[in-house]
């Protein structure tokens, strides 16, 4: 049975939100995988809930596109394609480059979250655990939002960085698809760090691009690695 997190009581949240928020992080930390099926009755005792609050979780995540029920196998979490994976990316660039350009200078408790995603990368790098690798990596683009200092772009954002999560389970070796992308996260931060807004907002588009390209080939060309 799963704890759910305490802080989420006092944000007055309910216990289908709380649900549905723990198997959403789940989702981020590549615990749950696409075409994995979200089964009620397990729910049920995991969360030690009813299973009206259960069906309402799993209808919310469903309203969110990480889920979707399946003729025959029950409700299951969802596999994107590439018109899912193209307009993830429209709204990540609209986010994330408005977020750097609009930006004041770095706090500094704000470079130590980003650095501290990026450290987490690194251990898992070195750990050679790539599913956690690209879960810290989210965590540093969810910071990069962050800047925007809006509660609700950073819920929506929540799920936007499942989303894709549920996106990187698509390549068939992990490593040679995560590995080059935490330099570019530093690179990123230090921009930042030094007040270069327009040149970090360059380096984010280059970034969405080129990860962009190479999910949209990965889906056209699945036994790739």
């Amino acid at each position: 049975m799963s704890n759910l997190p305490p802080q989420h009581a006092s944000e007055g949240l309910s216990l289908a939100d709380q649900v549905a928020h723990e198997l959403r992080e789940d989702i981020i930390g590549g615990r749950l995988l696409s075409g994995m099926a979200l089964v009620e009755a397990d729910l049920v005792n995991r969360y030690n809930a009813s299973r009206n609050t259960v069906r309402e979780a799993l209808h919310q995540l469903g309203r969110e596109g990480l889920a979707t029920y399946v003729r025959n196998k029950g409700v299951m979490v969802r596999r994107l394609g590439v018109a899912e994976v193209r307009d993830l990316f429209l709204v990540r660039r609209t986010l994330e480059i408005q977020a750097i350009l609009g930006s004041k200078p770095l706090r500094e408790y704000q470079s130590d979250r980003m650095l501290d995603a990026i450290e987490a990368a690194e251990l898992a790098r070195d750990r050679e655990d790539w599913q956690a690798f690209g879960t810290h990596s989210l965590r540093f683009h969810q910071h990069i939002v962050g800047l925007l200092r809006s509660p609700l772009l950073d819920a929506f954002f929540t799920n936007i960085a499942a989303q894709m999560r549920l996106v990187f389970a698509v390549a068939p070796d992990e490593e040679n698809f995560q590995r080059p992308w935490l330099e570019r996260d530093h690179e990123i931060h230090d921009l930042l760090a030094a007040g270069h807004r327009q040149a970090a907002a360059e380096g984010m588009n280059r970034y969405l691009d080129d990860s962009e390209h190479a999910l949209l080939d990965l889906l056209s060309h699945p036994t790739r690695a």
